[in-house]
């Protein structure tokens, strides 16, 4: 197999961002709701809360960036993926290619890390904008780059499994939303109830969460990258086999 097989899918993806990148719409899309959360929950309620010894806004900010970096490389392969197969047929022009189901995912999951990355520099731009820091280290780029990854690959699990483009808003609504909520983005997960807080630890934007604010890898921080890098194998690895036995 040709080892940039990938990049054709990668390719049509990135050039239909391309369209939809500089449009004043979209780009206020991908900025409004984390800007939202940031004035009402950052720069209002959490003006006078510290967390762990740092301000709420130093906590807030990288949850808001591993929760945009879900939510972008999420959506936009399950969207995108549902709306081919069920209304635009192109994702069947795929299977016939020469392009082996690994390929084709390969080239899905990066085009959805590179929207998840761009949302994600959106909204460190904004952080930088509204407070004048952010910080970045070696275990927030690794947290982000893990966390586009798994998600993306989810996306194209939803993609393939939903029966119709409503669909994805359901399994959104199931997985995607209460991810958003309760895995750390706004407040810690120790402060969640416990059997909540037992659930939560299990999902991966927690371990996302835990590791994007890491200055140094400790304990905590080797379990939460082995998490991270297992839900990537999993879902990855389902997502490449939905595409090898896809048949419509």
């Amino acid at each position: 197999m040709n080892t940039m097989s990938w990049y054709p899918v990668f390719l049509r993806e990135m050039l239909l961002f391309r369209r939809k990148l500089f449009r004043v719409g979209y780009l206020f899309s991908a900025m409004v709701v984390p800007m939202i959360y940031l004035v009402t929950f950052g720069l209002g309620l959490g003006r006078n809360i510290d967390v762990g010894g740092m301000s709420y806004v130093a906590y807030l900010l990288p949850g808001l960036v591993a929760m945009s970096s879900m939510n972008n490389s999420y959506s936009w392969v399950s969207s995108a993926l549902t709306l081919n197969r069920h209304y635009f047929k192109t994702f069947q022009v795929f299977v016939l290619a020469p392009v082996s189901p690994s390929a084709i995912m390969l080239g899905e999951v990066f085009a959805g890390m590179v929207k998840g990355l761009f949302a994600s520099l959106l909204i460190i731009c904004t952080g930088f904008l509204f407070t004048g820091m952010f910080v970045t280290t070696l275990f927030f780029l690794v947290a982000l780059l893990l966390n586009c990854f798994l998600f993306a690959s989810l996306g194209v699990i939803t993609g393939m499994l939903a029966k119709s483009h409503e669909d994805t808003s359901t399994y959104n609504n199931f997985f995607i939303l209460p991810m958003a909520f309760f895995c750390g983005t706004f407040i810690p997960v120790d402060r969640l109830p416990a059997m909540l807080g037992t659930v939560v630890a299990m999902l991966p934007l927690t371990h996302t969460n835990i590791l994007i604010r890491k200055t140094a890898l400790d304990n905590e921080g080797v379990v939460s990258l082995s998490v991270l890098v297992c839900y990537a194998v999993v879902f990855f690895s389902i997502g490449s086999r939905l595409i090898r036995k896809y048949s419509e």
